[in-house]
């Protein structure tokens, strides 16, 4: 096997969401399934699991990246991560099942941004292309959901469990695997004050985009699964369907590099916010499983789109020093904050009518739309 930075990025992004694949569309079916909890009480634990990951990607990564090699860091939060995630199973009850989410929800997502950092960082002192990497993520997260759509057909939802155990192991395992010299350096490793990186107007405005746009799938990730449910759809075809968001964002990241190259960021993010708006909207006028699968194909740019120009946006506004920091913000706000708030709406309006929670989430992404226009006046 030849070792170059461009394979084990790849192989790392596979790795993460493969397990991600587990845990993100599955995790609020099988509280309530395996654990017996009501909707409400699953869902206010993921919020308190997303709340707590925002605030894990804001403050802790960037103090540890500023201490740590990227290399080292990778090793010990899959470690920690795998073994956190055997308490979930002797958890019963609200309270211990708190107690586990909120340790585990400090550890296991601040992979996400690690990678990313990594991937942008590796774009500036190895020319890698990002796309080409990022899309065996969304591979691996295909391969995870149709294995649980598989699994949970035969084995009841009691398998979600134990194939996110085993994914995490497998994620330490690629950590231990290889890794870029790069990574492994001490290099230029300092604390990035936030004020520094808020003094850039295109960060902050992007950050603001993408707070609405990546909030905006609040409802589709952690009710997604349930609304496929309500709808009569048995637990394979729940799994090939939610793959084809998989697999059109697969077919996004390996040809974005070659086709947005000239593409400027404000205008991607346009492009992202205008059909956020189109593919919730959709959701809430027809409550089919025809337009459900046909509003599939639209993550490819309300998560893929939004997610890539603001990766070129950190690759072009900041040096390497200021990626991780920079990186962990967006995780933290974009990824994080914004869905578990929107988490806790999103519930509530489920509860009276599966629909309405599609209907807001069109609502926050609109302003993204007038925001991302604005932004456009001064391309780059």
């Amino acid at each position: 096997m030849i070792f170059t930075s461009q394979f084990w990025l790849s192989i790392t992004f596979f790795a993460f969401y493969f397990s991600w694949g587990v845990f993100m569309p599955y995790w609020n079916a099988w509280l309530v399934s395996e654990k017996g909890l009501p909707v409400e009480a699953a869902s206010s634990l993921i919020a308190i699991g997303l709340l707590v990951r925002a605030a894990s990607t804001f403050f802790l990564y960037p103090a540890v990246s500023a201490k740590f090699p990227a290399g080292t860091l990778l090793k010990c939060f899959t470690v920690m991560a795998a073994l956190i995630s055997l308490f979930f199973i002797p958890a019963s009850g609200y309270v211990p099942l708190l107690l586990v989410m909120v340790v585990f929800s400090f550890i296991y997502p601040i992979i996400m941004p690690m990678a990313d950092s990594m991937g942008a960082l590796l774009m500036k002192t190895d020319r890698v292309h990002y796309g080409k990497s990022r899309s065996w993520g969304s591979i691996g997260y295909t391969v995870s959901v149709f294995l649980i759509g598989i699994a949970t057909a035969v084995f009841t939802d009691a398998a979600i469990l134990y194939i996110l155990i085993g994914s995490l192991i497998f994620m330490t395992a690629a950590a231990f695997y290889y890794t870029p010299p790069v990574l492994v350096k001490r290099g230029d490793l300092r604390r990035v004050p936030f004020r520094q990186l808020f003094r850039s107007k295109r960060f902050v405005t992007a950050l603001i985009v993408c707070v609405l746009i990546q909030g905006a799938h609040a409802a589709y990730y952690n009710y997604g699964v349930l609304y496929l449910q309500h709808l009569g759809v048995s637990s394979i075809w729940t799994g090939v369907i939610l793959n084809i968001a998989v697999a059109a964002e697969i077919i996004f990241f390996s040809v974005a590099d070659r086709f947005l190259r000239h593409v400027s960021v404000p205008v991607m993010f346009m492009g992202a916010a205008f059909a956020a708006v189109f593919r919730w909207s959709i959701m809430f006028l027809f409550p089919t499983v025809t337009i459900y699968v046909f509003a599939q194909v639209f993550h490819a740019f309300t998560f893929g789109l939004a997610h890539y120009a603001f990766i070129r946006l950190l690759y072009q506004e900041f040096d390497s020093s200021e990626i991780p920091a920079a990186q962990g913000v967006y995780s933290s706000l974009g990824m994080g904050l914004s869905t578990a708030i929107l988490t806790f709406g999103a519930g509530y309006l489920y509860d009276i009518e599966p629909r309405l929670a599609f209907l807001s989430m069109a609502m926050v992404a609109l302003p993204a739309v007038f925001i991302s226009f604005w932004m456009t006046k001064g391309k780059r």
